[in-house]
């Protein structure tokens, strides 16, 4: 299986907003609830939201509920994230994969894209 590839991250003043998008490949991206994920500065990565295969049922952290929405284009083997309202504490790299549970995931991690948000 081929890692996914992030992409749309930026520097963003505090209050702004930023679409990530992920493009995977093979079944197991395309056939799975895929999730993104943040690596803050000096902490463990955390999974901050998650999507259905179907797109009808997501789930987020509950630092960025109200702010980021979580959709996903099944024909286009791609999921984004809609992050409004950012926060400095939003900083961090943001990846996407596959979890299977216990913090474990079943895709190669990408290189993620970098978010940094300003006070």
């Amino acid at each position: 299986q081929v890692q996914p590839a992030e992409s749309g991250g930026g520097l963003v003043q505090a209050g702004g907003s930023l679409r990530l998008s992920c493009v995977g490949s093979g079944t197991i991206f395309g056939s799975n609830t895929v999730g993104w994920y943040r690596r803050a500065p000096g902490k463990e990565r955390e999974l901050v939201a998650t999507i259905s295969v179907g797109g009808g049922a997501s789930n987020y952290t509950d630092s960025v509920k109200g702010r980021f929405t979580i959709s996903r284009d099944n024909d286009r083997n791609a999921v984004y994230l809609q992050m409004s309202s950012l926060k400095p504490e939003d900083t961090g790299i943001y990846d996407c994969n596959v979890p299977a549970g216990g913090g474990i995931v079943r895709l190669p991690w990408g290189q993620g894209t970098q978010v940094t948000v300003s006070s």
